[in-house]
């Protein structure tokens, strides 16, 4: 059976939409677990009176997004976990599709499906930049390359095993991300993912979206994040390739992370013999004296990021074992 893992949060304008497309579904053995987070309009009382046999509502006093998610969970009876918000809407194929796709595949623990964000006319270019990104990631092969460049999953999007969400202990609280938080802690376990080729989530652009009011999903705090788990990645030498902002900026939690990057990359003349924190900036052939440094490549750019992989794949190093791209 399938539990859909549904927050909601002062969402009276939208919560119906949400649960018609699941009630729409063609896919019948399911059930819904609504866990109102002390909404403080009519969102709890919306849900109490719906009257689909397969909804559950839990009420909680009002504690933010990561404790109604385990709290969730926890009522959750399912083997299989579909996340969904309570202000999108759902293909009426998703369950079904994304389902017989963890059927046929055992071996991927979180399967996700194309987005599409809505309404159209208010979803700015950068988000639409994120979308077409995201939607080019499908193999296991294309999420795990790029899991450190940016979150490769939209979490409403996606469907879990139970039993491994349960072995990584849930959603837990970092100051950062949760989801992308999990979803790197799936990687850190060698589980794989996958996508649906098909786009069976409509995602509601919102100025309300946690995204650009939560402090956990600053800039910041997803470096950090990535910080954390590059950290776990290696014990090599490290060499950071990008001595701009973002490059600056990761290093700085990298050192947090006891991890002292050996020298820094960077194509710009003006900055070569320079140090930032105390690391030496140097050209790119500068590599070539340290055949055993990972490579962190912190160039934000998606043209100068192919160039850079191109150019380590080129010198016989090999991406997620010789080099990640984390920007």
């Amino acid at each position: 059976m399938i539990s859909v893992l549904l927050p909601a949060y002062n969402a009276e304008a939208t919560i119906r939409q949400a649960i018609t497309s699941l009630e729409r579904q063609t896919f019948e053995e399911f059930e819904i677990i609504a866990v109102d987070d002390g909404s403080s309009d009519e969102t709890g009382t919306i849900l109490d009176q719906m009257s689909d046999p397969r909804l559950r509502a839990v009420h909680i006093p009002h504690s933010g997004l990561i404790p109604a998610l385990n709290a969730g969970l926890s009522e959750c009876q399912g083997d299989l976990i579909a996340r969904m918000d309570a202000d999108d809407v759902c293909h009426p194929e998703r369950l079904r599709l994304q389902s017989e796709f963890m059927t046929a595949h055992p071996e991927v623990s979180v399967c996700g499906c194309l987005v599409r964000s809505f309404p159209r006319s208010c979803v700015k270019a950068g988000f639409l930049k994120y979308e077409s990104w995201l939607n080019s990631l499908v193999a296991h092969e294309e999420i795990a390359r790029d899991i450190f460049v940016e979150s490769p999953l939209a979490h409403p999007s996606v469907m879990m095993r139970m039993d491994d969400l349960r072995a990584l202990g849930g959603y837990r609280e970092m100051g950062w991300p949760e989801d992308y938080d999990l979803w790197l802690r799936f990687f850190m376990a060698g589980k794989r993912f996958a996508k649906v080729p098909k786009t069976l989530l409509f995602w509601r652009e919102s100025e309300h979206r946690l995204t650009f009011t939560d402090s956990r999903y600053s800039v910041e705090n997803f470096l950090r994040l990535k910080a954390h788990f590059l950290a776990k990645l290696t014990t090599r030498p490290v060499i950071v390739w990008g001595a701009g902002m973002m490059g600056r900026r990761l290093i700085k939690h990298l050192v947090r992370e006891r991890i002292r990057p050996i020298a820094v990359i960077d194509t710009d003349p003006k900055k070569i013999g320079h140090h930032t924190r105390g690391i030496p900036i140097v050209l790119p052939a500068e590599l070539v004296n340290h055949p055993d440094a990972f490579v962190i490549s912190a160039v934000g750019s998606e043209v100068a990021r192919d160039a850079i992989r191109g150019h380590l794949i080129g010198t016989g190093r090999h991406e997620k074992t010789d080099f990640v791209c984390a920007a």
